[in-house]
């Protein structure tokens, strides 16, 4: 079975953590709602050594006080999650706009990634 990714990378300040949390429990739930069949927000715990290849530090840039948060959705192809997205955008319970997130969101990267393998 083939599925279709969003990934996200972005830094949270720590202090924000269980508002970020509130606010992705509550996207999360939208999100299912309208068909994505995973959605999955995890914090930095064990992040890759200097020296192995590029950190996690050294891509998303956390300031001193900030986490790094990995975040997926996925879906059944990129059609769905285009479809899905249309919904999510409309529903009135998504009302996070760039000044009231709990993270800078000019600092997240993300992406729609095609699986090439899915055990």
């Amino acid at each position: 079975m083939s599925v279709y990714v969003d990934g996200f990378v972005l830094s949270v300040p720590r202090k924000n953590l269980p508002a970020y949390i509130k606010m992705s429990k509550s996207a999360g739930k939208v999100w299912k709602e309208h068909g994505a069949i995973d959605y999955v927000e995890a914090v930095g715990d064990d992040l890759t050594p200097e020296g192995c290849a590029i950190t996690f530090p050294k891509l998303a840039k956390p300031k001193p006080k900030e986490t790094i948060v990995f975040s997926f959705i996925t879906y059944k192809s990129r059609k769905h999650r285009d479809q899905v997205l249309k919904k999510v955008m409309k529903d009135k319970r998504i009302t996070c706009g760039p000044d009231n997130m709990p993270f800078d969101p000019k600092r997240m990267t993300y992406g729609g990634f095609k699986s090439i393998v899915h055990l």
